[in-house]
């Protein structure tokens, strides 16, 4: 009996699926199947009804369901420990996404809740639509290929358990407004990433402010600040520092 299966980018079938967890049921605790484009949201759905032990679990977003959420929150389901979402999206407008239910993300949460509930993006600006209109529980959240300013208003609001941002790109609308709400409202914020957008000093340093030394790991781009009346580039590695509580300097890109 098998306590670790991945399967990702396999061929793999609800019926093979369904034989594999038959055989492991009483032992798997990790699950790793993203990009296994043959498996249903029912397919999935007989591993948590199954596999009472799965701790970890690592999927696409078309086979989460309001009905795997429950199914994982229920009491015989040990506490899940970590549940990774790729959202992913090949052709802007070929993919419809669903939306999940507020009441489903509470379940879970309140079953277990020290869950890590990992989401990595790879969209395209038009395709945010559906996400973090209401509370969401997720805790580590990854942007691989772009985000709307919009979607970024709504995790400040919507996300409160967030522990972790990286912004790979953006465009080029300063992001100010948009993190000084995350800073506000996700007191959980150790760990941010910006890469391809743009904030001011002025915005940048209020963001650093209000979390303070709570935020262990601030990886920017020196590209994504832009000077403004207050700061300049050169001041703002000590102001960043200073509030942090210690030596900070912005990620320089590499010339060769």
């Amino acid at each position: 009996s098998l306590s670790s299966i991945k399967i990702d980018d396999t061929p793999l079938d609800d019926p093979s699926l369904k034989v594999l967890v038959a055989n492991n049921s009483d032992t798997l605790k990790l699950l790793k199947m993203s990009s296994c484009p043959h498996v249903s949201p029912a397919g999935i759905l007989c591993v948590a009804d199954q596999c009472h032990g799965l701790k970890e679990l690592a999927l696409n977003y078309y086979i989460l369901s309001d009905e795997l959420l429950l199914a994982l929150s229920s009491e015989k389901h040990v506490d899940l420990e970590h549940l990774r979402i790729d959202v992913v999206s090949e052709n802007p407008g070929q993919v419809e996404f669903h939306s999940i239910k507020k009441q489903s993300w509470d379940a879970l949460v309140k079953h277990s809740p020290k869950v890590n509930i990992v989401m990595y993006f790879f969209l395209y600006e038009e395709e945010f639509d559906t996400f973090f209109r209401e509370e969401t529980p997720v805790t580590h959240l990854y942007f691989g290929r772009a985000v709307s300013k919009a979607m970024l208003g709504r995790i400040g609001m919507n996300c409160p358990r967030l522990i972790e941002l990286v912004v790979c790109a953006n465009g080029l609308q300063p992001l100010d407004d948009e993190l000084i709400r995350i800073a506000e409202r996700c007191k959980n914020l150790t760990a941010m990433g910006l890469g391809e957008c743009e904030v001011t000093c002025r915005g940048f340093i209020e963001f650093v402010k209000m979390c303070g030394g709570r935020l262990t790991q601030l990886s920017i781009m020196e590209e994504v600040l832009i000077p403004d009346n207050d700061y300049s580039l050169d001041r703002l590695p000590l102001e960043v520092s200073k509030h942090l509580g210690r030596m900070w300097f912005p990620d320089m890109m590499p010339t060769w």
